[in-house]
């Protein structure tokens, strides 16, 4: 029998093969468990309890622009359900220079403050469903809001197209470093005057999607509140104030009569409009815009010391009706994203911004150069991109609704777009409330919707109102 060599080895079968990889794997999934579980721990070590340790998954900064001089901000949050096909949202709050952390802890976020004493206020989770159902990144956008910041002074400049390509340019590289997440259905959302932005973001992802540029980022479509579409909408506030009983009859028709529905830009020598227009903000003085159910308050410098009072909790402060105002609010996030520990535990870089505001307003170099972003609301539509458009309200008539919608409909065509009577008649029977249920099926069944016409819709729908 032949010896073997001192460097022989004998292979192992491939069932031995097998067991030991099972083996390894299991050591390695103990390993990262511990590991990630050691993390936890030191985060909320490090940290001092200022930041919930499950809820945000990240915070840092990602540089666009010319030699990355526009440092952006953001806060990721990760789905709690299934992150790996939940969909994967970033949002932008309005201003334009509004901070993203409004929308984290007082809008849709999954996290808010935890009433504990003042001295330390701190965030925590709550059984929000945002973060149940998907992803979200919030960022601070434009440059100079929150915690972004720029590192030159002509970095600090910037407008509505310029914003929007920043976030794109954002995206592109977040998604680089994070690929696990590119087969995510994804949107773009946001409030208020991030209405102009998101949907040019959106253009400019379908855009690099079509022209094939890495990564392809799968835009779904975008969600909006609230949001700014174009100049001149706010003359939309006075029939919409009518509507609500804000105002009687007789002012409403006298503003139609002599504003002919120009109400704020209103011409100096039309002085029976701008009386009756006084007359309007007087009505409304007392009126809180965002909610008008909320009672009238007026920000103030927030100072927690004095406004708190001594060692003074967050229920307490409830109890008291301290905290009646979103203002109340407001004032404790304040405090909060000014505090050293918070910065550092956020990964805030030292010096890169003084005082934390929640909305820069004026002090934003921001030109705002789009007076009316329908044509990418129109483009995206004609793509087959989704949106979340608002609904036909229970209180609504069927000629209030339809007037709307056709006011829509008839500015994009302006703009080249075509959009048939079928598409119109399908909108609208999608978004009739739930009252219109029975009338909606009674309508399908009688007549072929595809070659009904809106006015012959319209009639019908008004003659079982």
């Amino acid at each position: 029998m032949r010896q073997k060599r001192l460097f022989e080895l004998e292979l192992p079968t491939p069932t031995t093969i097998n067991k030991r990889l099972t083996q390894f794997s299991k050591l390695i999934l103990q390993a990262l468990e511990e590991a990630s579980a050691l993390t936890t721990q030191l985060f909320n070590e490090s940290t001092n309890g200022v930041l919930p340790g499950g809820q945000l998954d990240k915070m840092k900064y990602i540089g666009v622009g010319d030699s990355d001089d526009v440092q952006l901000f953001y806060y990721f949050v990760k789905s709690e359900s299934n992150p790996k096909s939940n969909p994967f949202i970033l949002w932008l709050t309005g201003g334009p220079g509004c901070s993203a952390l409004s929308g984290l802890l007082y809008e849709i976020g999954p996290i808010t403050f935890e009433p504990v004493e003042y001295s330390e206020f701190k965030p925590t989770e709550y059984n929000g469903e945002s973060s149940l159902v998907a992803s979200f990144i919030f960022l601070d956008l434009p440059i100079g809001t929150g915690f972004s910041y720029a590192r030159t002074s002509a970095a600090r400049q910037s407008d509505d197209l310029q914003a929007s390509d920043h976030a794109y340019q954002f995206l592109r590289k977040w998604f680089n470093d994070h690929p696990e997440f590119l087969r995510n259905p994804f949107y773009v959302a946001g409030d208020s005057y991030a209405g102009i932005g998101v949907p040019i973001i959106s253009q400019l992802i379908a855009n690099g999607n079509e022209k094939g540029l890495e990564p392809f980022i799968d835009l779904k479509g975008y969600l909006l509140g609230n949001p700014a579409t174009f100049y001149g909408e706010y003359n939309y506030k006075i029939p919409y104030t009518h509507g609500l009983g804000l105002i009687s009859d007789e002012i409403f028709e006298s503003l139609k009569r002599n504003c002919k529905g120009e109400y704020f830009d209103i011409h100096p020598s039309n002085t029976q409009c701008w009386n009756e227009r006084q007359t309007y903000d007087q009505m409304l003085g007392g009126i809180t815009n965002a909610h008008i159910l909320e009672p009238k308050c007026e920000f103030a410098s927030p100072r927690p010391q004095k406004w708190l009072g001594h060692r003074r909790s967050l229920d307490e402060m409830l109890y008291l009706g301290r905290l009646r105002c979103r203002f109340d609010w407001e004032k404790i996030y304040y405090h909060w994203a000014g505090d050293d520990k918070v910065r550092e535990a956020l990964h805030v870089r030292r010096g890169s911004i003084g005082k934390w505001k929640r909305c820069a307003g004026d002090a934003l170099p921001f030109q705002k150069i789009v007076e009316n972003n329908i044509p990418y609301h129109a483009n995206l539509s004609v793509k087959g991109y989704r949106s979340l458009i608002y609904r036909m309200k229970e209180g609504d008539t069927v000629k209030e609704y339809s007037g709307k919608l056709l006011e829509i409909v008839n500015k994009i065509r302006l703009f080249g777009e075509t959009f048939p009577d079928s598409k119109m008649v399908e909108k609208m029977m999608i978004r009739l409330p739930a009252g219109f249920e029975s009338k909606i099926s009674a309508r399908e069944e009688s007549c072929d919707l595809k070659t009904l016409s809106v006015a012959e819709m319209i009639s019908k729908l008004q003659a079982q109102e």
